[in-house]
């Protein structure tokens, strides 16, 4: 899809531009454990104020449901927002203060605290774009979502002849991603984990028309393993989703996608750090034992997969990575694909997180920053935030 991006804002000196960030980033007792969102809307921010243009930027953190949370203010967002990008930065305590300070940046109060945020309130977006001569929205992980900052917001801007654009992170996002549906290197490889087949059934049956090897791990599996017919113990299976399991395995075996499922795992009676473990076959997990992580003989015929591929998508763990007993898999996909000459995209939080924590980021080609984002846009479908920007030129 073609999007209208920072190129057609024409000039914004001396204009109020308000900025959709996506900066929901995980807090602990008011740290940031991780800054690589913010750090992802520094060069469209920087562009921006380089060009003159003074910034509203606003965000979601967290799930306060419509209501204020002091845990989920967003100070603490924006002091390391103004660290990173080397300006300073107003952080008001408020959605949509009577006025503005004077400044150069300024941050709006987490716009989920308005529950007209997740309705898509046209109300709510006439008083956001109150603040705006011109939109930006470089929060690709929030695009699949009918929000009023997304979706109203831009569409009420443009009805009123006011600019709106993606930035760079948006534009970078529509373009790599764009990539592996067009025109992937083969062999295309995707590697699916995390914990509920349910939450991938939809980019399962998408990838199936596209990729040429399909490798399914983490929790995920043992549905489809238990569709197969094996005997998973304790292990986590979505029991509602069997048939769509089978139908998903049939169509990708006749579309001649080979289907890596793991062949081992590491059990254990109880997800603790401290549990006794044993490796196990995949398909006969003893009663009262859980899989937990791929064993041996699954990393090696899934990293044999990656040896060759000419693409690589990654989207969702292979275990319980946050524990140690249970992470040699996830670490060895992780460092499989930073190993490989394939163009590599790894998506979802838990899997940025793994890699970030091994250290071996920049090894990846594409990082997306939309989990769930990244995975509808794959799945073709028409993602509100997104829609709003097409260049109908």
């Amino acid at each position: 899809m073609a999007i209208r991006t920072l190129d057609a804002l024409g000039d914004v000196a001396g204009a109020r531009v308000f900025l959709r960030a996506d900066l929901n980033v995980p807090l602990r007792d008011g740290v940031i454990a991780d800054d690589a969102r913010i750090a992802a809307v520094v060069p469209t921010a920087r562009e921006l104020l380089d060009r003159g243009a003074r910034l509203v930027v606003a965000s979601h953190l967290g799930r306060p449901k419509g209501k204020v949370v002091d845990d989920l203010r967003l100070a603490p967002v924006g002091r390391a927002l103004a660290e990173l990008l080397g300006t300073a930065v107003t952080s008001v305590e408020e959605i949509t203060p009577a006025s503005l300070p004077d400044a150069d940046v300024v941050l709006l109060e987490n716009l989920r605290f308005d529950p007209r945020e997740e309705t898509n309130d046209v109300s709510f977006a006439g008083a956001l774009a109150e603040y705006a001569d011109a939109y930006v929205d470089d929060a690709f992980g929030a695009v699949h979502r009918a929000h009023a900052s997304v979706a109203a917001l831009p569409e009420l801007m443009l009805a009123s002849g006011r600019r709106a654009v993606a930035g760079s992170l948006v534009e970078r996002e529509v373009e790599v991603l764009g990539r592996l549906l067009r025109d992937p290197a083969r062999p295309f490889v995707a590697i699916l984990g995390g914990a509920k087949v349910s939450d991938k059934l939809g980019v399962i049956a998408s990838l199936t028309e596209r990729v040429d090897v399909l490798v399914i791990g983490g929790a995920m599996a043992f549905t489809l393993i238990t569709a197969e017919g094996g005997k998973v113990g304790s292990s986590l299976v979505e029991d509602d989703r069997i048939d769509d399991v089978k139908e998903a395995l049939a169509t990708a075996r006749r579309r001649d996608v080979a289907v890596h499922l793991p062949v081992d795992v590491v059990a254990a009676p109880e997800i603790e750090a401290t549990a006794p473990t044993e490796v196990v076959a995949a398909d006969a997990v003893p009663e009262g034992l859980m899989g937990l992580d791929i064993g041996p003989a699954t990393i090696c015929a899934f990293t044999d997969a990656l040896a060759r591929a000419g693409s690589i998508l990654w989207n969702g763990p292979m275990g319980v990575f946050e524990l140690e007993p249970f992470a040699r898999g996830t670490r060895a996909i992780a460092q499989a694909c930073a190993d490989s000459d394939a163009f590599t995209v790894v998506g979802g939080g838990d899997s940025l997180a793994a890699i970030r924590r091994d250290g071996l980021a920049g090894a990846f080609d594409h990082l997306s920053t939309g989990g769930g984002a990244s995975l509808e846009f794959l799945e073709g479908r028409r993602l509100p935030g997104l829609a709003i920007l097409e260049d109908d030129a």
